[in-house]
């Protein structure tokens, strides 16, 4: 299930490193071609909305080989593209399908006990996290040898082996819900009220958005001065974000022998200091490469542990739950990226560093509204 993940989550990054190449083949600005950052992302919010509760309604595993052959598809379509618009809409119907992680997520916490639900969903995270990171370096050496083009037949073949392993090695669930796919969306409402949702859905959303700002701003900072790195350089600093990939593990396990919400502070703190370190050592390669492994591991704690709080709460709705959740998450993922290609556009690095410190400064007030809300609600249900 994490090698799965991994090769197929990395469809969401692949156009990252390929921006330069991408402008330059259809003689468009880099600040344009940057779109697909947050299209891509968007497509993917959109289809968590849409897709993912319907593995509380009908088998997870056919779901997921039905959907995987959608992405085998567009990827053909990005691959084929006569214009970058139709490059913009393959995009967006590639983040749209590539949502198999997030079915493969809660199967795996559908036949995995309490006591160790955090554990293998950091596992899983692990592969998931390589692949969003390394997915940068790949397609960033494969565009400058064979074109970017290429990167997009090469993830069509792998998603291909995908079914193929997926379809001989999954397991089958049985869902639980009960009622028809209006039925299934309306009761998303009815899983709002829970405040630990609500507390995750929020900081993961701003931790996210700080990812996706990250990501998108840096192919533009090191493609200029002082470093000019080309397309196959700059993914290469995808090697850095995978060490901190490597700590989801970790992160799982910690949160497995005490309270998974002591390591959402240490992951919010983490990404705080990851900005400030981008801020001080903007010109330094040792500071960059420190703060992107931060950055991840404190990514990670956030994730990891909101997401075993989330799975907690009602085992029967956690596809719904997860749908909830990650939308939240890669909405702020996409308005991320957003942010920073516009506060890039109006002070470049100084800027993109303060609005990511910000975001993190937001989602400690949040962890501290809600430390009191939930402490409220732990006593009257003590007593």
């Amino acid at each position: 299930m994490a090698f799965c993940t991994g090769l197929i989550v990395a469809n969401l990054y692949y156009c990252q490193p390929l921006v330069i190449l991408i402008a330059r083949d259809f003689k468009i600005d880099t600040h344009i071609a940057g779109k697909l950052n947050y299209i891509t992302q968007a497509g993917y919010a959109t289809g968590l909305l849409f897709l993912v509760p319907l593995g509380d309604l009908v088998e997870r595993k056919k779901q997921i080989l039905v959907v995987n052959a959608f992405i085998v598809l567009f990827l053909i379509g990005a691959a084929l593209s006569p214009s970058f618009v139709v490059l913009e809409v393959m995009s967006f119907f590639i983040g749209f399908t590539t949502i198999i992680p997030q079915l493969i997520l809660p199967l795996a916490a559908h036949f995995t006990t309490s006591e160790n639900r955090g554990k293998v969903i950091g596992t899983i995270m692990s592969g998931l996290l390589l692949g969003i990171l390394l997915s940068r370096t790949v397609a960033g050496l494969i565009g400058v040898q064979y074109g970017w083009r290429a990167m997009y037949w090469i993830a069509a073949v792998i998603c291909g082996l995908m079914f193929i392993i997926m379809a001989v090695r999954f397991p089958k669930s049985k869902p639980d819900f009960k009622g028809n796919y209006g039925e299934l969306m309306r009761s998303l409402g009815s899983l709002l009220p829970q405040p630990v949702l609500q507390e995750a859905c929020m900081i993961n959303a701003l931790a996210f958005g700080t990812f996706g700002a990250f990501w998108a701003t840096m192919v533009l900072y090191l493609s200029g001065a002082p470093f000019h790195f080309n397309s196959g350089q700059i993914g290469l600093f995808g090697l850095a974000g995978a060490a901190g990939a490597l700590a989801a593990p970790l992160a799982g396990r910690l949160g497995d022998k005490g309270n998974p919400r002591d390591m959402i502070l240490v992951g919010i703190t983490m990404i705080l200091v990851s900005f400030i370190i981008f801020y001080l050592f903007s010109n330094s390669l040792v500071g960059i490469i420190a703060g992107i492994i931060i950055l991840d591991f404190g990514l990670q704690a956030v994730h990891i542990s909101n997401q075993t709080r989330v799975y907690a709460l009602i085992p029967s709705a956690r596809n719904r739950l997860n749908t909830i959740y990650m939308t939240a998450s890669f909405t702020g993922t996409a308005l991320g990226s957003a942010m920073g290609l516009w506060l890039w556009s109006v002070n470049g690095w100084s800027a993109f560093c303060a609005g990511g410190a910000s975001l993190m400064l937001i989602a400690l007030c949040i962890y501290i509204v809600y430390h009191k809300k939930l402490s409220a609600l732990h006593k009257a249900i003590a007593k």
